[in-house]
């Protein structure tokens, strides 16, 4: 049998949102699992009862077991040996339909009483772990609540020994009913298949050994596949009672830890600090303000990503955006008589956000992390080292420096886009929804990062003009921008690439969008190379923000395929076909996180690909230009009411990079 997938218990202290994530998945197979186990329970009671309408009953029972493959279970991986089983079973029933009579006590003992079993032990064992475990999970929520209030100044050692008290025994229960549940879970995944087939063995040796008949007729044909399901079932069952045994001893060993990894700021009098950090994860509080003088505290999850503070609350598939780092700084301040408690203040000085770490290590490495990012050493060619370096002279608050070029300031400013319900600018999709293996090759790999990073081009110790690693010359670039009619620049995020099949369809957009959303939520991949897209009239073009570098560039007439999707409309997606030889064509599917709406971006090309058909015929180009607005001086499409800014900001970008 194919391997199972399973929730690892060695990331059941840690309580992540990745972990809670994928924990969210296996609730969901599960709740799936359980509608099916009533159906399917129901069509056997029914072959039980209907003793004088056996016939129909029978047919049913054929019906249903057809329909475990059209169950959309969240881990279905390895069930295609139980559904080829149950094909084959659904075959024997309908051939021994005109056969079946009372058969009340065998079916009783050997169909019904299995999958009653299964549901009232197994399923509801589960049900019960989820209640303890979220009563454990909202316990432990109220205890760290408690202990964050804990006063700074005039703190009772004896009060707060009592509060890390309880929050050891809240995150020590929190932990256990974590890994009962995380491995009732996993167990749940052998269990299933053998509850499954194991209802269908009995049914179907009861029916041979009661009809003579049917002996004779299946009895020759029927003993070697009978035999080979009880032997899958018994290989299934033996993977079962090894992986519990293996998930036993694990479980144990995640106990039987130091106490210390229950208790926050276990040792506060001389943590081990790392101070050369240039990512960081964990818990902090934010601080929130409900009023003029009214403030709440959240627990969630934060991460940096590249110069970025991210955050992620639970179940959430990836984070999102809270603070930009770069040339930031960061400081202890005093908040609400809490302790621990740092603010990051914007370049402009403008206070930003205040958050409160859980224990003193983590307060100074949150410190220590921010301050090296907002330095922008992660740029360099060994940030680590870079780190280290800056940080022999340790301070408490640290007012950053710009080693390198700002990044430019990019507004984004309200667009006048055509009403997308009257003038769709999303190609329509052609008849019928292809299924997702016709869209995209099971096993496709995905691409994460689609170009060089930004530090090959950025050197601060060089002179001169910047040389164009790509060979293009700044002028050939600068005449293509002047002979184009459309110009107009994105501010985006490379999420991931990979190779589809067909464009027949905006549905291969939103499909490679779910693929590559959730290879990076299994992977935990978090990094994003940011980029200026710029859409004109002939090309699409990803420029570095930092250099004007061009990174790649893609021809209008290639994109076949562009959509926004359709909740998180900051996603965009397209698709390119290529023609690489003779005969041989190949498609990819580019998906991007912007920061606005995915349907300006897709307007903007829409509108690119008009001017290019419209270019065919002069005087259909001239009725398409008077119905856009343009520039000033007449040279682009005008799509907001601050495209004049932004072109004065890319010139002043060019000149301070001159």
């Amino acid at each position: 049998m194919p391997a199972v997938d399973k929730l690892l218990l060695e990331e059941a202290l840690q309580d992540s949102p990745q972990t809670r994530s994928l924990l969210s998945v296996f609730e969901e197979d599960a709740g799936t699992l359980t509608e099916y186990t009533n159906q399917l329970l129901q069509a056997m009671q029914r072959v039980y009862g209907a003793q004088n309408e056996m016939c129909l009953a029978t047919q049913q029972l054929s019906k249903q077991l057809l329909a475990y493959e059209k169950q959309h279970f969240a881990l279905g991986k390895g069930d295609e040996e139980v559904i080829s089983t149950l094909h084959y079973f659904s075959k024997v029933v309908d051939e021994l339909n005109i056969l079946h009579s009372e058969l009340a006590k065998q079916l009783a003992d050997t169909m019904v009483l299995p999958i009653i079993q299964f549901r009232e032990k197994d399923l509801t064992e589960v049900s019960t772990l989820k209640d303890l475990f979220g009563l454990a999970s909202n316990e432990h929520d109220v205890s760290m609540a408690k202990y964050s209030r804990l006063p700074k100044r005039k703190e009772n050692e004896k009060l707060k020994a009592e509060v890390a008290k309880e929050v050891a025994n809240a995150r020590r229960k929190q932990h256990l009913s974590s890994l009962q549940y995380y491995c009732a879970l996993n167990a749940l995944q052998y269990r299933k298949r053998v509850a499954m087939m194991e209802p269908m063995l009995g049914y179907t040796r009861g029916q041979i050994n009661f009809f003579k008949k049917g002996a004779e007729m299946f009895s020759k044909r029927m003993d070697s596949f009978l035999s080979s399901v009880s032997d899958m079932v018994q290989s299934i069952q033996g993977e079962l009672d090894a992986e519990a045994e293996k998930m036993r001893v694990s479980q144990q060993d995640l106990i039987a830890v130091n106490e210390s990894v229950y208790i926050p700021d276990s040792d506060v009098t001389s943590p081990a600090i790392n101070r050369n950090l240039i990512q960081k994860a964990g818990y902090l509080n934010l601080r929130n303000k409900t009023g003029l003088v009214t403030t709440t505290w959240e627990r969630l999850y934060f991460f940096t990503q590249g110069g970025n503070l991210m955050c992620q609350p639970r179940g959430a598939v990836a984070g999102g955006l809270i603070q930009d780092l770069d040339n930031c700084s960061v400081m202890a301040v005093d908040c609400e008589d809490r302790r621990y408690c740092f603010q990051i203040t914007t370049p402009t000085g403008k206070a930003g956000i205040t958050l409160q770490a859980e224990s003193k290590k983590e307060y100074e490495e949150w410190i220590c992390a921010i301050n090296n990012i907002s330095r922008q050493i992660y740029l360099t060619d060994n940030p680590e080292a870079a780190a280290i370096k800056l940080n022999q002279t340790a301070l408490q608050a640290v007012t950053p420096i710009t080693s390198f070029g700002k990044k430019h300031e990019v507004h984004y400013p309200s667009q006048n886009v055509k009403n997308t319900e009257n003038n769709k600018v999303i190609p329509n999709d052609l008849a019928g929804i292809q299924d997702s293996t016709q869209l995209i090759a099971p096993g496709t790999p995905i691409q994460f990062d689609i170009v060089l990073p930004a530090t090959e081009f950025l050197d601060q110790n060089r002179g001169g003009r910047r040389a164009n690693p790509f060979g293009e010359s700044e002028d050939s670039s600068r005449d293509e921008e002047e002979d184009s009619l459309l110009q107009q620049m994105f501010v985006v995020r490379f999420l991931g690439s990979m190779a589809v099949q067909s464009d027949d369809t905006s549905e291969v957009i939103y499909e490679a969008m779910r693929q590559v959303l959730a290879a990076r939520a299994i992977h935990n991949i978090f990094r994003m190379t940011e980029s200026h897209l710029m859409v004109t009239s002939k090309n699409l073009r990803l420029i570095d923000p930092q250099t004007q570098v061009t990174r790649t560039s893609f021809e209008l007439t290639t994109v076949t395929q562009f959509a926004a999707h359709q909740d998180n409309r900051r996603l965009i997606g397209f698709v390119v076909h290529l023609s690489e030889a003779p005969g041989e064509e190949s498609m990819s599917a580019y998906v991007f996180e912007s920061n606005t709406e995915g349907e300006k971006i897709c307007y903007a090309i829409s509108l690119g690909k008009e001017i290019i058909e419209a270019q065919k015929d002069p005087e259909a180009l001239a009725q398409l230009m008077k119905s856009v607005p343009l520039t000033n001086d007449g040279k682009f499409v005008l799509l907001n009411d601050q495209s004049e800014e932004d072109g004065a900001m890319r010139e002043e970008g060019e000149e301070s990079e001159a």
